[in-house]
This record gives C-alpha cells, sequence and structure tokens, in this order.
C-alpha cells in the first residue's frame, strides 16, 4: 500500500508481535512506519539494490541468513555494510535464528534497529502485513452510530436528533452490540472492506437526549459491546415526508461511496410508531441473504411478471 501519511509507532509492532530487541537506537516509540509492504533483502545483500526501499521493513529468514554465514568474514561484513548503510526503517530476524555478531555491530553503526521474531518467515510476515494495512489505512470519521446486528455491521447515518442512539440502545437490548456512538473512524483495510470503530475517549458511550452520556459496558455488560466492526450495509435514517415516494418493493439498488468501496445502502423514513430496531434487524438478515445468493425482491418480482404473463426482458 502507497504511504498515505498515516503512521504506527514501531513500539506498538513490537508489543504486538512479541519481537525481541537486539538493537534499538532510540525510544521505538519515536521510529515511525509508514509502508505496509515488507520485503525479503535477497537481492540486496548480494549488492543490488535498484529499487530499494528502505521505508519497508526488511526480513530476513532463513535463505538469506544461509547466504550471509556461507560467505568469508570479509565478504559477509561488506554485504551487510552496503545492505545497513541504506538505512532501512527495521531489520527482523525470524526463526529465533542466531545473529552474526558482525550484523549487529554493524547495525548499531548505521543506527538501524534490529529485532528477532520466534515465528517462521512466511507465518510472521503474513501477519506483520495484514497488521499494518489496517494501522496504516486510509481513514475518515462520520457522524453516526455503528452497531452489529446478526454479524452484519450497519452504519446508521441521518440528521441530529432522527433517532440514531435510541435505535442504537433498543438494538443493544435485543442482544446486539454497539461498536460506535456519535463519530464512527472508518479505515479501508483492503480493497473491498471498510471497518469501523470508536475514536478511544468515547469508546462504549451512547448519548441519549434528555438523559445524558451512558456508559453501555457498564450496564448491559461485555457482551454489549465490540471495539471493530466490517461495514456490511448503511442505514439512512430520514423524517417521514407525506407524499413522498419510498421504495416498497425493494428493487432499486441504492449504494454509498465511502473511501472509493461501495457500500449497500437503505433509506428509512421514521415516523412515532415505527420500531426502528425491528426494521434494522429485517434489514440485516436480509442483507446476509443477498450476500448469500437470494434477493426477496427481485424473486417476488419473477413470481409477480410470471402471474401476469410478462416475461422479463
Amino acid at each position: 500500500m502507497d504511504d498515505n501519511g498515516t503512521t504506527v509507532q514501531l513500539d506498538k509492532l513490537i508489543d504486538e508481535f512479541q519481537l525481541e530487541k537486539i538493537y534499538i537506537p532510540e525510544d521505538a516509540s519515536e521510529i515511525l512506519i509508514h509502508r505496509s509492504d515488507v520485503m525479503r533483502p535477497g537481492l540486496p545483500l548480494i549488492g543490488f539494490f535498484d529499487h530499494f526501499d528502505n521505508t519497508r521493513i526488511q526480513v530476513i529468514g532463513k535463505m538469506e541468513m544461509l547466504y550471509l554465514i556461507q560467505l568469508s568474514d570479509e565478504e559477509q561484513r561488506t554485504s551487510l555494510t552496503d545492505f545497513f548503510s541504506k538505512n532501512p526503517v527495521t531489520v527482523v530476524v525470524t526463526h529465533n535464528m542466531d545473529i552474526p555478531e558482525n550484523m549487529i555491530e554493524i547495525a548499531s553503526y548505521f543506527e538501524v534497529p534490529l529485532l528477532r521474531s520466534a515465528e517462521s518467515t512466511s507465518t510472521f510476515m503474513a501477519a506483520l502485513i495484514a497488521s499494518l494495512n489496517v494501522y496504516l489505512a486510509p481513514c475518515i470519521t462520520r457522524h453516526g452510530v455503528l452497531v452489529e446486528v446478526y454479524g452484519e455491521g450497519i452504519l446508521i447515518l441521518g440528521d441530529s436528533g432522527v433517532g440514531k442512539s435510541e435505535t442504537a440502545i433498543e438494538l443493544i437490548k435485543r442482544g446486539h452490540r454497539l461498536i460506535a456512538d456519535d463519530a464512527v473512524e472508518i479505515k479501508r483495510v483492503s480493497k473491498k472492506t471498510l471497518v469501523g470503530s470508536a475514536p478511544p475517549i468515547i469508546r462504549y458511550y451512547v448519548e441519549l437526549r434528555g438523559i445524558g452520556i451512558v456508559d453501555v459496558r457498564r450496564i448491559f455488560g461485555m457482551g454489549a459491546v465490540k471495539e471493530t466492526e466490517k461495514i456490511d450495509m448503511i442505514v439512512n435514517l430520514e423524517p417521514w415526508v407525506n407524499g413522498k415516494m419510498y421504495d416498497r418493493m425493494g428493487l432499486d439498488s441504492e449504494y454509498t461511496d465511502i473511501l472509493g468501496i461501495k457500500i449497500p445502502t437503505t433509506t428509512i423514513p421514521v415516523k412515532p410508531g415505527r420500531n426502528l430496531a425491528i426494521i434494522l434487524e429485517i434489514a440485516a438478515m436480509n442483507s446476509r441473504q443477498k450476500r448469500m445468493g437470494y434477493n426477496t425482491a427481485e424473486e417476488f418480482n419473477k413470481k409477480l411478471m410470471g402471474e401476469m404473463g410478462i416475461d422479463e426482458f
């Protein structure tokens, strides 16, 4: 993934992956990573540096280490000096392999962080890339509420006072989970996936007009909250307008573009007497059904056309 201005502190990765610090030149919290792709420096170790990107984390596995240890002391020192002189942001040795003393010495000389992982190279790289994709994903904040309903992530949007938070509380009472209220931080973690979370300061809280701030985790328990959730659909709540034509069949497909990803969107009119929690439960189940290949509206339309003797185009 290209650099988009976001960064992650190296110490977070050290803690997450339980990396052993062989050499750290400074406070790890001051070392910033801003590329999610990583590199195995096979070619650089033999002296080929065309297109070498020192902003990527470099991962040395068994193949690279076997190449280094079969070199003479002078050749090994030359290879490592050329490599570390390019100032890679961080170098990680996998498989808990023994690290040559001259590698530690040269890394220290050029002040390049040198770490060690007990994981295999493939396992470590896959987990590291997945984690970096989340840390460094493009991010925006939307005013709304994010809930998980029957495993579906529903982003509820609408004007202030339309009933987003009240609907979320009713859903929580019915056994569903809150991710964020009022402000939803949305990250594009892949070309097809958006993940939402709450800013740390308001995580697990809901604001209810007339009541104030409610701590959902303490009132309803740990099972009522979740830190992150994939956004599967968007529900726009809007005040009911008499005379406005609303979709009654569900044949029209509406989408909202967020960070370049189109999310299926439904507009639900709000008026006294409508149980929005039940409506959102049905919307969640219907959304999952569509993803599994069954569209109720289309099937009903086919039956209706058949009864009327009209062939589909």
